[in-house]
């Protein structure tokens, strides 16, 4: 309760394919939500964030490799050729990212 929840993470395969998805607290819009990626020794970075009135924005380091979908109730992120530097633990937030809102993520490792 008060935190995103995540899941869907695994262990695949380089070329593999993971659909997350994401539930947003209670009283929380998922309208501009979005998903953050960290793994070890980097900052955690937006990966995919829903615009308010439509479409989506994706960080440069994507380049179509992941697509963020949702519905009323969950939001998706969809990568089905994954590679190894996608290895990290995904989290959603709001765009604004409020800290509370924080989950536990679900762990992403690529590797052969």
């Amino acid at each position: 309760q008060g935190q995103f929840v995540e899941s869907g993470g695994d262990f695949v395969q380089p070329g593999g394919s993971l659909n997350l998805s994401c539930a947003a607290p209670e009283f929380v819009s998922l309208r501009n939500a979005g998903w953050y990626r960290q793994s070890p020794g980097n900052q955690r970075t937006l990966v995919a964030r829903l615009n308010w009135g439509g479409g989506a924005h994706y960080a440069d380091f994507v380049k179509g490799r992941f697509t963020i979908s949702r519905d009323a109730n969950t939001m998706s992120l969809q990568r089905d050729s994954l590679e190894p530097e996608d290895t990290a633990l995904y989290y959603c937030n709001t765009y604004l990212a409020r800290e509370s809102y924080w989950g536990q993520g679900t762990q992403v490792t690529v590797s052969s």
